[in-house]
């Protein structure tokens, strides 16, 4: 097996050349982007097969047959809801008895399309949160054109409007934190002015907002530093367990949390700062990310522990062990109803539900049975101030989503069930293990025809922010790559949640490099095993996965035949200097500490681009795609590389939504012609290999020789 492209990053020019495309809405620099976008455009979907492909996925995203999938706010059930005539969507609501009819009755409260259009603004929905227990207000949030930053708006929900006046709670456009304490007060963060954001952009103050008081007059509850990443605080209304709370997230993965007392004062919760924490009712839940010692005991990272609350702040450390993992399981999931706990478990990426209930004996677990075969489950909603009902949703590659609705100790009863949008005759998934170089077992999952020879082949990964890649149904996926005789496989790389927290944290900072070689592992398994060929082999990611992608691309090129690379981090020399890019040192590390950059350099990207008359393996053609709109990952990456990649002679692609946030697209079209361009993409390459492509055997000593040249 061949290593790694290895070789010293290029230098560039102390003012990089590519930079004035970092002015995200500068008139060059949008003038370049569309550009970019016009040929790519008259590249890949000129055709009568793009058009059926575009219309096909816009048929899946906006029929009504889709699971209005729901939240249970008090007496209401809460949708938001997207379809062909609702292209900006509408907020909505319905009661149980409805939402089991087959003819669900829905009470429109918000109507996307039209208050844009009567507003003359490009609204994307945001989300809603309802005042409790009054269910009476919510606190609407909404963005321009999809982007983080949103406007906060107060919604009468008697009514049937927004509260407009003076003594409504609104907000200027901004990255904000909100919620509600009472029907008079919320705690919110938000950019009060210069020195009120931290170097990520979020909020670093949190106050307390009186209704009909200027935001100005808000009485702050706890400023953090500049360099965290965020502060937050809120409210839980729990009857009987009223409480205010604040948390300092350090960096991605610490934070430090308090209680607030009733004079103003903090009571520090004084659990490990890189666990994950959570109060209900009487109880204390703490899941730590690394070992942690506790009166003798050491409990692993990936455990799930318990204490009374109160006890535990007065200094009590007894603690209850409700779930310990081994070298095949993992927590995925918890959530309260009122009286249970409900854990969702991977074992080797495949799900199990679990119910805890505390009891004078201590805690009682059980297994909840007769969920669909062969999917994965994961928790929707739950109402723990009301019931002990819960909503799951249970899907599978090959297996359509069913919406399981349940009451602890009661049947299961399906609710909804999406339908097939592809014909899975003759497919089926297996799971097979890569061995990476370190000599760790990789798995992933293949989807394609039992009696399939080599042939196209799309890998997708993540492998960052803890973040599982687990078996779901995608109606998209399945019309634009299965059944048209390709083969789907998800790799699930280190940097992910899939085994727990050490399954991340091993990939982290100097880490990095073992997402990586898991990724290639797994590509070359797919080859050893006759899935694929190198020629026929694609890569797909976004965002973290982006960075896979730009990783692949310039360190392990022999491997693939064309690579999608999607709302991307490419220029890891800048990236904490961009948007919410500081929030990730955590993660990547700190490219102005020399130490940091010593091994950040190796891979990044935008660095690490080499001139195509020095390669004896080409790179494949890429397509690079992002969106104006995006202010969580700057769109100057992928603009950048773009440039960068042109320049040095290399095949690639560009596409730029205008519109969409990091998500890239901001309605079911956009989405829809997102989608089609990619799959033409990847089909056009992978299932006609161009000609001019030369492909060289990677694991041929010629081709090692060249990989490793330094540039």
């Amino acid at each position: 097996m061949t290593g790694p492209t290895t070789h010293s990053p290029s230098t560039l020019p102390a003012d990089d050349p590519n930079l004035w495309l970092e002015d995200v809405t500068g008139d060059d620099a949008l003038a370049w982007v569309r550009e970019h976008n016009e040929q790519t455009v008259a590249a890949f979907t000129a055709t009568d097969e793009f058009t059926r492909l575009e219309t096909g996925i816009r048929t899946i995203l906006d029929t009504d047959a889709r699971i209005p999938y729901v939240r249970r706010r008090g007496d209401y059930l809460y949708n938001f809801w997207r379809d062909a005539r609702h292209v900006r969507g509408l907020w909505r609501r319905t009661t149980m008895d409805e939402y089991r009819s087959d003819t669900t009755e829905w009470e429109i409260l918000v109507d996307v399309d039209e208050l844009a259009e009567r507003e003359g603004e490009n609204w994307v929905w945001s989300g809603a949160q309802v005042l409790r227990p009054e269910q009476d207000r919510a606190l609407i949030s909404l963005s321009r054109g999809g982007a983080d930053a949103v406007v906060v708006r107060e919604f009468d929900l008697t009514t049937g409007t927004f509260d407009d006046t003076a003594t409504g709670f609104h907000t200027d456009e901004a990255k904000t934190d909100i919620g509600w304490i009472d029907s008079e007060n919320i705690y919110i963060g938000t950019d009060f002015g210069e020195g009120s954001l931290t170097d990520s952009g979020y909020p670093r103050i949190a106050k307390r907002w009186h209704r009909g008081t200027p935001l100005a007059d808000a009485v702050t509850v706890f400023e953090g530093e500049r360099t965290d990443v965020a502060v937050s605080a809120w409210h839980d209304s729990t009857p009987g367990f009223e409480r205010s709370f604040v948390e300092r997230a350090v960096d991605f993965y610490t934070s430090q949390r308090f209680q607030i007392r009733g004079d103003g004062t903090l009571a520090r919760i004084d659990t490990p700062e890189d666990a994950r924490i959570s109060v209900y009712r009487e109880w204390l839940l703490i899941r730590p990310r690394s070992p942690w010692t506790v009166d003798g005991t050491t409990h692993p990272a990936g455990s799930l522990l318990a204490a009374r609350y109160d006890a535990y702040l007065a200094g009590d450390r007894t603690l209850t062990t409700l779930f310990t993992p081994d070298e095949h399981t993992s927590l995925e999931q918890y959530a309260w109803t009122r009286h249970h706990l409900l854990l969702v478990t991977l074992t080797d990426v495949r799900s199990a539900v679990h119910v805890l209930t505390p009891n004078e004996n201590g805690w009682e677990k059980t297994t909840l049975d007769g969920l669909p075969a062969m999917t994965s489950t994961e928790i929707i909603d739950t109402d723990p101030r009301e019931s002990d009902d819960f909503f799951l949703n249970a899907s599978g590659y090959l297996t359509p989503a069913t919406l399981v609705h349940g009451t602890v100790g009661g049947p299961l009863e399906a609710l909804k069930a999406a339908p097939e949008f592809f014909d899975t005759t003759g497919l089926s998934v297996t799971q097979h293990f890569a061995t990476s170089d370190d000599g760790t077992r990789v798995p992933y999952f293949v989807v394609r025809r039992d009696d399939a020879p080599a042939g196209p082949t799309l890998l997708y990964g993540y492998g960052g922010f803890e973040n599982s890649l687990t078996p779901a149904y995608s109606g998209i996926t399945g019309t634009a790559w299965l059944q048209r005789g390709g083969t789907y496989v998800v790799a699930n790389i280190r940097g992910g949640g899939e085994y727990g927290p050490e399954w991340h944290t091993q990939a982290v900072r100097e880490g990095r490099h073992l997402v990586y070689e898991d990724f290639a592992a797994v590509a070359r398994d797919l080859v050893a095993r006759g899935i694929t060929t190198p020629a026929q082999l694609g890569a797909q990611g976004g965002s973290n996965g982006g960075l896979l992608m730009g990783v692949m691309l310039t360190t392990y090129p022999e491997l693939f035949g064309a690579i999608v690379c999607q709302v991307p981090l490419l220029d890891m020399k800048r990236y904490h200097l961009l948007l919410a890019g500081a929030s990730w040192t955590a993660e990547y590390g700190d490219p102005d500490n020399p130490d940091d950059w010593a091994f950040i350099s190796e891979y990044s990207p935008y660095q690490n681009v080499r001139a195509d008359a020095d390669m004896d393996v080409r790179y494949p053609p890429i397509l690079i795609a992002t969106s104006t709109r995006d202010d969580r990952v700057h769109p100057g990456h992928a603009r950048k590389m773009t440039a960068r990649l042109e320049s040095e002679g290399h095949p690639v692609h560009y596409y730029e939504n205008i519109e969409g946030g990091h998500g890239g697209a901001a309605d079911n079209a956009q989405a829809a012609f997102k989608s089609a361009l990619t799959y033409t993409f990847l089909w056009d390459h992978l299932a006609k290999p161009s000609s001019d492509i030369e492909r060289v055997d990677y694991d041929s000593p010629e081709s090692v020789k060249s990989n490793r040249a330094t540039t």
